[in-house]
């Protein structure tokens, strides 16, 4: 078996990788696992890193078996019959990924996702969104500081690591700002070890919705925080993953009180919005900006306004609630958008180092199993020898649907 970290082709170029250097070097010296890498002269580790740990470097990958790589990878670039991992995308209908999940299956391609790769109790195993929410909540505050020019921060992307940050966040004076954060995943605990990094206190929600406050605070909420059952009955966490059309949003205390809002929430399309684009053209709207993590794309959005990603080079747009139109970022009568999807590029070698350690310690096992059935990552294939698994046939129809080309 021979494994191939592939070149990224994403645009806005994607810098991070699935394994360092020194962790490709081990894998190939301490566990004697046949690892290349493909040149590619935009990773975070440069291809002379990964040649001076000892690690081969190629151009031609059609000769491997297992073939890793980050973000999608170009319909032109799939080779048949062989087994990617990748975050493809797919699973949420992402229209931008349709003909990846043909071509899949067309070269009859085994494709697993790092997003559906998990335990028994379906807890994740592998992610980059600590670092997300980390970059997120950081960006945050920048996209505030500049519409209300309070104070400055330079972007992440701009430091050489993120300990410069913190050496930063050290002298940083914010003003009595209210932050509301929501999601308690992976992003949501990124998000908030930047902002208690900040020097920034955290509330709790019953008296950040009651108190007044002469120092920058945030809160985090739950669930029960922001929806409710709409017969009335008490919040039911089961019932709101199982059932989420049951629940009414119950958010609009904390917009009415909040000067920023930080979201980093696994959305799905029958659960509410937060808010809608009506509720924005009120008054009594008191957030200005919307820092956006999760950046599901309205419609099918918990954020209404969140109309596309932003990149690292243009992070922000500005919305009119009035109008309900995109215009040009910090304006004084806007809310200003941060949709960035890939954040963790901002901090690619941190982002990758930690990613790879996961993906060592809790994946490589199963990956390298030739006698037993790896349960775990059967669960995290979408396709394999031309057919949609088990769990993801709902695609299919998708995937046909012509009136879409």
């Amino acid at each position: 078996m021979k494994i191939a970290i592939v070149r990224e082709y994403k645009k806005p170029a994607e810098s991070r990788a699935p394994l360092t250097p020194s962790q490709v070097s081990f894998l190939r010296d301490e566990l004697d696992i046949n690892i290349v890498v493909q040149s590619y002269e935009g990773r975070c580790y440069s291809d002379e890193e990964y040649a001076a740990a000892g690690v081969p470097l190629v151009d031609d990958v059609s000769d491997c078996d297992i073939l890793m790589g980050v973000k999608e990878v170009p319909v032109d670039k799939l080779i048949d019959k062989r087994t990617y991992l990748i975050f493809s995308h797919t699973i949420k209908k992402q229209e931008q990924n349709r003909a990846l999940l043909r071509a899949v299956l067309g070269k009859k391609i085994r494709l697993i996702d790092y997003e559906l790769i998990t335990n028994t109790h379906g807890q994740r195993l592998i992610a980059f969104g600590h670092f997300a929410g980390m970059v997120g909540a950081h960006n945050a505050l920048w996209t505030y500081g500049k519409k209300t020019g309070n104070f400055e921060l330079p972007r992440l992307k701009d430091l050489r690591d993120y300990q410069a940050a913190k050496n930063i966040y050290k002298e940083l004076r914010l003003p009595p700002i209210k932050i509301v954060l929501t999601g308690t995943g992976r992003v949501g605990t990124g998000a908030l070890l930047t902002l208690k990094d900040m020097g920034i206190r955290q509330i709790d929600p019953d008296q950040y919705l009651t108190d007044e406050f002469d120092y920058p605070v945030f809160t985090q909420l739950l669930p029960h925080h922001y929806a409710a059952q709409k017969d009335g009955d008490p919040f039911d966490k089961s019932v709101f993953y199982n059932d989420p059309e049951q629940f009414e949003s119950t958010f609009w205390p904390f917009a009415r009180i909040s000067d920023l809002m930080i979201n980093g929430i696994y959305y799905v399309e029958e659960a509410p919005a937060f808010f809608t684009l009506e509720q924005m053209k009120s008054p009594e709207f008191k957030i200005k900006a919307i820092a956006d993590i999760s950046c599901d794309i309205a419609p099918h959005a918990s954020i209404p306004c969140t109309f596309r990603a932003t990149t690292i080079d243009h992070p922000v747009y500005g919305y009119d609630p009035q109008s309900g139109l995109e215009t040009e970022p910090f304006l004084a009568h806007t809310i200003d958008m941060m949709t960035i999807d890939n954040l963790p590029n901002e901090i690619p070698r941190e982002a990758t180092k930690a990613f790879g350690k996961q993906f060592i310690t809790r994946i490589m096992g199963e990956l390298m199993k030739t006698v037993d059935h790896s349960e775990m990552l059967d669960r995290a294939t979408i396709a394999e020898n031309g057919h949609l698994k088990p769990g993801f046939t709902y695609l299919q129809e998708w995937v046909n649907d012509k009136s879409l080309e």
